[in-house]
């Protein structure tokens, strides 16, 4: 037999949950055709796996690589970490379709909810596409490293359809037909489904509602029930207005979208508050009925750490007070921030809103000298210090360094004795990365690395076996990506090759200026991942991306 790829001695785990086991892998044509104990055979490759865990391809199901799929076709970081495919288009936002006209307010959209910087989206976007199948064209045309699934997104189809007015009210009768049938047409066309929120931090152009959170139950449902006309996809939803806390008329919500549609419906998120440490365990006893039926609550691995600055006050987007500081110049800031009235506005919010604890927010780095002794201090020290509160404090701290501090904010799943109770629970689907998402933030895209790490290596909260199942056959399935996420002859060769002695990431990381426009994101880097391989091929290998570009684009 002649082979493409031989991969010899490795640990299988193949994804089903069942017993690892020792074997050889063959590929030809970028599928498994062999597997078994020292296999026969030449091959153009081979990669000696002997130590090493060979699993298949991590599947990411939660990223807004919308946008980067333009001028990144290595689609880091996620191929450092062993993710061989994506789906995009969560949150009900992304770039497609889009009219000419809507360009301007779809970027904007990105802006507000993924923190992208406006003038990377105005650089980097090519907008070689109108309609939804148009750009799932356009993504097949420029082949990237690693496979990349498509949720046709409420918000720019609501644009689509509906022009400005989609930012305002619901839709009419005929504006839900036209709804449905262009989620239809992108499904039909190979997207995996489609995608809304129900955030209240989810906040579009101009800082006005997200427009998919003006859809009315009637919308949601005829999207469903093109689902289950089609007979395939699967619904992804950005719920709990407050965070990990599932409301009866959410819960009606899910029920409604499971019934109409018969399909897999994927909801945000569920996250340890230190507010509400019951909040998490008693959503899933509350969901349990739900998520029994396909409705799988999705959560992180990681601590959820934000590097934050003002321009972009992203983590305060749920507050209607700061719904004026979105999109503005800093003398507009400046003049938002001195008054009164809005700090004022801010201190009631903060009364509603008890995730945000200035003992949380750490100043990293200060931009005016006579400020740098703050460095490391957090806005509750520096309020003791100053006889001040904190929303002044921060405030006042703020415009004494000209607009410019970074803050170091720890907001969810920061009690660690409180997270495994949540990753060990088989309904919940391990993701909710946001790769491609607030880059000048945070970077979470290393949630795979950092659960084999931290929870399976160092804490052993759940089995190798478990855990790989967990990150590859689950999200495949929900998703419906039938040919991949297993070992087995006939399925697609992705495969995620890691000493498992080793593998891990980060939870904080670093400054890259590698974005359109030098701009600068923050990346999280992988320990352990020897090989990446996407359809057979070497993607990612001795800690560099190849020039390989085997990635295709995911069809429902």
């Amino acid at each position: 037999m002649s082979y493409d790829l031989l991969i010899r001695s490795g640990r299988v785990v193949d994804g089903t949950g069942n017993p690892s086991f020792h074997a050889d892998i063959g590929v030809a044509d970028g599928r498994i055709v062999d597997i078994g104990p020292s296999l026969s055979g030449s091959a153009r490759q081979t990669i000696d796996a002997s130590d090493l865990v060979v699993s298949p391809g991590f599947v990411d199901p939660h990223t807004h690589y919308d946008a980067q799929i333009c001028w990144d076709t290595a689609m880091t970081p996620s191929v450092w970490h062993g993710v061989t495919s994506v789906v995009m288009g969560n949150c009900g936002v992304g770039v497609a379709p889009c009219r000419p006209a809507m360009r301007d307010i779809v970027m904007h959209d990105l802006v507000n909810v993924e923190g992208i910087p406006v003038d990377v989206l105005k650089q980097g976007i090519r907008w070689e596409w109108e309609t939804f199948p148009e750009y799932m064209a356009a993504a097949a045309r420029h082949p990237t490293s690693i496979n990349l699934g498509f949720l046709a997104p409420l918000t720019p189809l609501r644009h689509f359809v509906m022009g400005e007015a989609s930012m305002e009210r619901a839709a009419n009768e005929a504006e839900i037909a036209a709804l449905k049938a262009v989620i239809k047409e992108a499904v039909s066309a190979g997207a995996l489904g489609f995608s809304t929120s129900n955030l209240l931090q989810h906040i579009g152009y101009q800082g006005r509602p997200l427009a998919c959170r003006n859809a009315s139950l009637d919308e949601l449902k005829a999207g469903a029930e093109a689902l289950r006309e089609l007979g395939k996809g699967t619904v992804e939803i950005a719920l709990c207005r407050d965070t990990s806390v599932l409301s009866d008329d959410e819960y009606a919500m899910l029920d409604m979208l499971l019934t109409a549609s018969g399909r897999p419906v994927s909801w945000i998120s569920l996250l340890h508050r230190d507010d509400k440490p019951d909040a998490c365990r008693d959503t899933l006893k509350k969901a349990a009925p739900l998520i029994a039926r396909g409705a799988n609550p999705q959560s992180s691995s990681l601590p959820l750490t934000r590097e934050l600055r003002m321009n972009n006050p992203f983590i305060f987007a749920a507050f209607p007070s700061w719904k004026p500081a979105f999109n503005k110049a800093k003398p507009e800031l400046v003049a938002l921030f001195i008054s009164a009235d809005f700090r004022n506005a801010f201190r009631e919010d903060l009364k509603r809103i008890t995730t945000r604890r200035w003992d949380r927010f750490v100043v990293s780095a200060p931009h005016t000298p006579a400020l740098k002794k703050y460095e490391t201090m957090t806005v509750a020290d520096i309020a003791r210090e100053w006889g001040k509160d904190g929303v002044d404090t921060f405030l006042d701290f703020l415009l004494a360094d000209e607009l410019e501090t970074e803050f170091t904010v720890a907001t969810l799943n920061v009690t660690e004795d409180r997270v495994p109770e949540i990753l060990t629970n088989p309904g919940v689907l391990i993701g909710l990365g946001d790769a491609g998402a607030h880059v000048a933030q945070t970077c979470d895209a290393g949630y795979c690395t950092y659960l084999l790490g931290k929870w399976v290596r160092e804490k052993g909260i759940m089995s190798l076996e478990h855990a790989i199942h967990r990150l590859t056959a689950q999200p495949a399935s929900i998703f419906g990506i039938k040919d991949r996420g297993r070992i087995q002859k006939g399925l697609a060769a992705d495969f995620a090759i890691f000493d498992p002695t080793t593998v891990g990431s980060a939870s904080r990381g670093v400054k890259r200026n590698d974005l359109p426009g030098n701009g600068t994101r923050y990346v999280i880097e992988a320990r352990g991942i020897h090989t990446t391989v996407v359809n057979g091929t070497v993607a990612w290998a001795d800690g560099k991306v190849t020039d390989a570009r085997a990635g295709r684009v995911l069809k429902s």
